[in-house]
């Protein structure tokens, strides 16, 4: 057999080892805590920390930044990989909070399936909506874990049915719950037709040990009261009778999603969730390409590109990251590789694996893999890599920003440390870093999808630069790209910007503006998108 076969056959054993998963969810569904007690079960971490700052209490492993740990919601995202049952997991903690939904819409795109989230007492709620929609147009399998099933919640039917109705999807409970509130102690597995039971442990900080039974079991007599026994088996007779049994196939097509039920903060329900997970989550998928073709992930050489660019992970090091999702063949550390949009080689001789702040050297990454490259300014969110040609991958998408300010420096003393952090946190593209000569007379400006991206933004050019900023708001609320060929026709006053590349946009206070400027000026025409992607984007990705 030849070596070139034989380092395929390889390939192909890792590839199908793997699983890239994102967790989505509306805040304080309990994602992050759901990202905690999956890394305990996964044997990564062997305590789980609390998500809410509490004395004695270590922070949540995936937030490392201090907001994070201040505030209890997750900022940016973090990747996370960790091994269980011969199973390689990529988890991707993307951002809770709907400011950053255009960092957690990338990061979505390097993932493989989606975990969403929900509150037992909530149910689907708007920012749900949101992230489930564009795992929809991404195509990405979806399982439901619905969490804190140990406070007050809706019926399970209700839930079912609402998952249903407001997003669209079949439901398909994979267990059911016995109990719910404070009654709520074990749930049915309907694959093996075993009821599995729970005990609490201090704080959840430790796995549950739990104990199986078939639903006759005389001895759950004891264990439960008898209306919640009651109750429980009359709704798993109308379940196994009434809804259809789980398929792989309407799974991986996006037409049903199988939902879980159990308790986070306890560990109630998440061994069993991430034993099916590993069953039914598909290993790395063949990426679209713009021609409409998909990558093979086996027999195409290396190749690879960036989703995210974070800068100050650990102070210590004082460096940028790229995050790079590996998307065909194999990666090996000092590999020469092709940078597509440089148009030049680069060698990825610096490369890591990240666990919070910690890192790792990775020697040899796969399919699925998410790697850190250290970056001195070479990569920038969207570029491709790749050890062959370049493949022509779908692009990034660019969102218009809804907010803007202007940015200044409070003393004149950290101003190099000011605009040296402004141009490395806006490479992060959670930022839109533009110029002007008519917008907020001469100094900076910043445009953002949310006001908390300019508290984050603030916080860190203090916190990571030393560099005390003064953001004040403007009062636009609407933005549009231009064409190139069209600059030369926006009317002298009017409110344009240039981001880093080049790329210009128009400010306005409100829709109604935006719509009298066009029509006073039909022949400019006024994209969601930068130009050059302009022909990509506004098909469904």
């Amino acid at each position: 057999m030849s070596e070139s076969v034989i380092g395929q056959n390889i390939v192909e054993e890792e590839t199908k080892r793997r699983r890239t998963f994102a967790i989505i969810a509306h805040p304080d569904a309990g994602k992050t805590t759901l990202t905690e007690k999956l890394l305990l079960y996964g044997g990564a971490i062997q305590l789980a920390g609390a998500v809410k700052a509490r004395k004695n209490r270590k922070a949540a492993t995936s937030d490392w930044m201090e907001m994070e740990k201040e505030k209890g919601i997750s900022i940016t995202s973090a990747a996370l990989q960790f091994e269980y049952k011969n199973h390689v997991l990529n988890l991707l903690d993307t951002p809770g909070h709907e400011d950053f939904s255009e960092d957690t819409y990338r990061t979505l795109i390097a993932a493989d399936t989606a975990v969403m989230v929900l509150d037992a007492g909530k149910g689907v709620e708007p920012q749900t909506i949101k992230l489930f929609k564009v795992c929809r147009d991404r195509g990405i399998p979806i399982v439901t874990f619905v969490n804190k099933m140990d406070r007050p919640t809706k019926t399970m039917f209700e839930l079912l049915d609402e998952i249903e109705k407001v997003l669209g999807i079949t439901a398909i409970p994979m267990v059911w719950p016995i109990g719910t509130g404070v009654d709520f102690s074990g749930v049915y597995n309907r694959v093996d037709k075993k009821i599995y039971t729970y005990d609490k442990t201090p704080g959840g900080s430790q796995k549950s040990a739990f104990q199986s039974s078939g639903i006759e079991d005389k001895n759950l007599d004891t264990m439960f009261e008898d209306w919640v026994l009651k109750q429980f088996r009359e709704e798993v007779e109308l379940v196994e009778e009434g809804i259809a049994a789980f398929s792989l196939d309407a799974f991986l097509n996006s037409q049903i999603t199988p939902v879980f039920f159990g308790s986070a903060v306890n560990n109630f329900g998440i061994q069993l969730f991430l034993d099916h997970f590993l069953e039914i989550a598909p290993p790395p998928l063949y990426f679209p390409l713009k021609n409409g073709d998909r990558l093979d992930p086996i027999t195409t050489p290396f190749s690879g590109f960036v989703f995210k660019v974070q800068a100050n992970m650990n102070k210590a090091h004082r460096d940028r990251i790229a995050f790079l999702r590996v998307c065909s063949g194999k990666f090996e550390r000092g590999l020469n590789v092709n940078h597509g949009r440089l148009g030049k080689p680069v060698k990825l001789s610096s490369s890591f694996a990240f666990f919070g702040q910690d890192r790792n050297t990775v020697d040899e990454a796969y399919p699925g893999d998410i790697i850190g490259l250290v970056n001195p300014g070479t990569y920038s969110i969207g570029d491709i890599l790749a050890s062959g040609k370049v493949p022509d991958l779908k692009p990034l998408p660019v969102f218009a920003p809804e907010i803007f300010a202007t940015l200044s420096c409070v003393e004149t003393g950290a101003l190099k440390s000011f605009r040296k952090g402004i141009e490395q946190l806006a490479e992060e593209g959670i930022l839109h870093l533009f110029t002007s000569q008519t917008v907020g007379g001469g100094l900076p400006v910043i445009g953002a999808m949310g006001q908390l991206q300019f508290e984050v933004f603030r916080r860190r050019l203090q916190d990571e630069y030393s560099a005390p900023t003064n953001i004040n708001i403007l009062p636009y609320q609407v933005s549009c790209w231009l064409p190139e060929e069209d600059i030369p026709n926006v009317p002298p006053g009017s409110n344009l910007v240039t981001d880093s590349l080049g790329r210009a946009a128009l400010l306005f206070d409100s829709e109604w503006e935006k719509g009298y400027f066009q029509k006073k000026n039909p022949e400019i025409r006024l994209l969601d998108y930068p130009t050059q992607d302009v022909s990509e984007l506004n098909q469904e990705y």
